[in-house]
């Protein structure tokens, strides 16, 4: 027992050290990766936003982020596969905590969002959020496109999210649209993954639909998305009901026909050319959950993104052994 900790979210003295907390106990950071506002020394950073306020069916996400973070318990320890690293050996990852949000003002809440990922983007952290419903998407985008330019939009979604509004609706539908209208995304590099509903417009953005990567296999799909990048800042966004409901029933619009966990995992460990600025795993909705499904589901997601990240901070640093924290 000498060796082993508790509440390293809290007790850690290291924002490099592994945590060692039995997988059924302990404070629920995402990882637990300790709990901090500090973002002195960081390098990447889990935020959670929960809200749901702009949903068109059921609500629920706002309890997204505690739910990835109690899913993401099992990764503690051992090198995470399939990168064979521990991640966090010389990557220092925080979770921030959550968006301060007023439950009761949602037209403030896209310059709250906007505000509170400036000051976390201002510390040349990389951000990786957890929703929430996918408008927060759209704050986001805005916040890490005043630092990089238009950018490469590489969403996983059965949605389109194109529908056409006013600029001031509080609708997950409609922020892909007001990107590609407001020049925060570039939609001739930009693609999206596993679309199954059509909308109005597709905003020049290029398509792989449900039907097609059923056809493909992963190293073939990481292939469209990195030959259509063409090497451009890339945002990762990706809503958890791209998976067909069997793998990720917990979310507020289901569609029927999408690819397994399985074969999108796949895709995601092949996007190591993916110059990737920032990233969201988003619409895990937990009253429509069964048995942490579709909280696992999220959280290997986000572990996924974090494990690229690790792979090019080893690349920035030269390389570093694979070392078990067993």
């Amino acid at each position: 027992m000498a060796e082993k900790s508790i509440d390293h979210a809290f007790m850690a003295t290291s924002l490099t050290s592994s945590a060692t907390d039995p997988t059924f106990a302990g404070a629920l950071s995402f990882m637990r990766r300790r709990f901090t506002k500090v973002l002195s020394g960081v390098d990447a950073v889990v935020w959670g936003i929960p809200f749901d306020a702009a949903t068109s069916n059921r609500p629920g996400t706002r309890f997204g982020p505690q739910a990835i973070r109690r899913a993401s318990a099992i990764f503690d320890n051992d090198p995470q596969y399939p990168f064979n690293r521990d991640l966090f050996a010389e990557m220092a990852v925080i979770d921030y905590g959550d968006c301060l949000l007023d439950y009761g003002n949602h037209q403030e809440a896209p310059a709250a969002i906007e505000r509170q990922a400036n000051t976390i983007l201002d510390s040349g952290a990389f951000l990786l959020t957890l929703g929430g419903d996918h408008y927060v998407t759209w704050p986001i985008l805005k916040a890490h496109a005043a630092r990089h330019g238009p950018l490469a939009l590489v969403q996983f979604d059965a949605h389109q999210d194109t529908w056409l509004d006013d600029n001031r609706r509080i609708d997950h539908g409609s922020f892909v649209a007001r990107a590609a209208r407001d020049g925060i995304i570039n939609p001739e590099r930009s693609i999206q993954i596993g679309i199954r509903t059509h909308a109005p417009e597709d905003c020049g953005i290029r398509i792989l639909y449900g039907h097609q990567i059923e056809e493909m296999n992963g190293a073939e799909i990481a292939s469209a998305i990195v030959s259509h990048t063409r090497d451009a800042p890339a945002y990762v966004t990706f809503d958890v009901d791209c998976l067909d409901p069997a793998y990720a029933p917990g979310t507020g619009t289901p569609v029927a026909g999408g690819p397994s966990s399985a074969k999108i995992l796949s895709v995601l460990q092949r996007l190591q050319q993916l110059d990737i600025r920032g990233a969201d795993v988003v619409e895990v909705s937990p009253p429509y959950d069964h048995a942490d499904i579709t909280a696992i589901a999220g959280a290997t997601v986000a572990m996924y993104m974090l494990g690229l990240c690790a792979e090019r901070h080893a690349a920035a640093l030269g390389g570093y052994q694979t070392e078990s924290t067993s």
